[in-house]
């Protein structure tokens, strides 16, 4: 790797977390992507890429919205995908201690790419273990464990207020990927986490499935 003689270096996870001899064996498993560094807090020189393995066919996530939740009431089924999308922002800003600020943009500029909605946010964001959990199908936000500081979190139970202002809004919605490919054919997830330098980037694409 080219280090030289007596340079210091650490080895961590995408989340920073360093690996040391007492944590090795139960960070360390086949697949993970670890980072070699100078110190934990060292800026990346470059964007670096993750893979994420996970197993349904991929007509699960693009034509799984069109089945459920949204033809089933007999109402527009647009402003429950919609409402998938801005509840993830809901959770992320509802413990935020200054300006809560959700944004929903349409873009319809071909020269910017291809239509789209875009949800944005300035909540705590996203460590790469919780954006890999948003990616698994089916692994609900009611049933992942621990706290924001998990590496199995992506949920915060919200605080006791009208579900308008709280993240229970889409309780009984199939989801934001099941919303998302019924809206479009695309979602690209772009989170930082509030603690961290490091921005992670998930795409999921009908066309690359």
């Amino acid at each position: 790797f080219g280090i030289a003689s007596g340079e210091n270096f650490v080895i961590t996870t995408t989340n920073r977390k360093e690996i040391t001899e007492d944590n090795f064996s139960e960070i360390v498993q086949d697949g993970i992507t670890l980072y070699l560094l100078q110190s934990v807090d060292q800026m990346l020189l470059s964007a670096t890429k993750e893979r994420i393995d996970f197993l349904p066919h991929y007509d699960t996530l693009v034509k799984s919205g069109m089945y459920e939740y949204y033809a089933s009431e007999g109402q527009n089924p647009l402003p429950f995908a919609l409402a998938e999308l801005i509840d993830n922002s809901l959770s992320a800003t509802c413990r935020n201690t200054g300006i809560r600020s959700i944004q929903i943009k349409l873009l319809f500029d071909d020269s910017q790419g291809k239509p789209a909605v875009a949800v944005i946010d300035n909540g705590r964001g996203m460590t790469s273990k919780q954006l890999n959990n948003w990616a698994v199908y089916r692994l609900s936000k009611f049933t992942r464990q621990g706290d924001f500081e998990s590496d199995h979190s992506g949920y915060v139970r919200p605080l006791p207020v009208p579900r308008s202002l709280n993240s229970d809004i889409s309780y009984f919605g199939v989801g934001g990927k099941q919303a998302v490919f019924f809206v479009g054919q695309s979602a690209r997830m772009i989170s930082k986490p509030a603690d961290s330098q490091d921005v992670h980037e998930l795409l999921l694409s009908k066309e690359d499935f």
